[in-house]
């Protein structure tokens, strides 16, 4: 469904006249960008950026069915009652700040240039948390998530932001191998 997606989302976005992706480096993130490069009429570069990965603590919860983290993974009733405790585990604000540095810095060595970041679920969240001023918990992590290949749209005058929605993901059929 990912892939999908991916593809629906730079269809989307063909008219939008990207002149950049930059993306985090991990795999998932760098193959949805270079399907949303190569759905644009001219294929924009593309740019690898760390401060775009994914959370840390995340990366500890992989592989493990979301019913089974509680035993398997118990670091995470820590990480849930209260991030940026645990080693390796970030605030809502750091996280949510890493990603707004990108668009930040995007905003001044690109002005007037559309482009589009590629990050991750709990980073884009986190940023939209810190744009719309909305406490830092957990609820609000989950409230109005970010899912898979939706878009927090944010136009910047300067390195300053001034407009910002939120753009669910597009609508795919789900794969024949899904469906069984």
């Amino acid at each position: 469904m990912g892939r999908a997606q991916s593809e629906a989302l730079g269809e989307k976005l063909r008219d939008a006249n990207l002149k950049r992706i930059v993306h985090s480096p991990l795999t998932r993130a760098a193959e949805t960008a270079r399907i949303i490069a190569d759905h644009q009429p001219e294929p924009p570069p593309l740019e690898a950026d760390a401060q775009l990965i994914e959370a840390e603590f995340s990366r500890y919860l992989q592989g493990v069915p979301y019913w089974q983290i509680p035993v398997r993974r118990p670091l995470w009733l820590v990480h849930k009652a209260r991030r940026g405790l645990l080693p390796g585990d970030e605030t809502i604000e750091t996280m949510g700040e890493r990603v707004l540095r990108v668009a930040r810095r995007l905003a001044l060595d690109h002005p007037d240039q559309a482009v589009a970041v590629v990050s991750h679920a709990d980073p884009l969240n986190a940023a939209y948390i810190l744009l719309d001023r909305r406490p830092q918990n957990e609820r609000e992590m989950h409230r109005s998530g970010i899912g898979k290949a939706g878009m927090l749209q944010v136009d910047m005058e300067g390195d300053m932001p001034k407009h910002w929605e939120y753009i669910p993901p597009p609508q795919v059929a789900k794969p024949e191998t899904a469906a069984a």
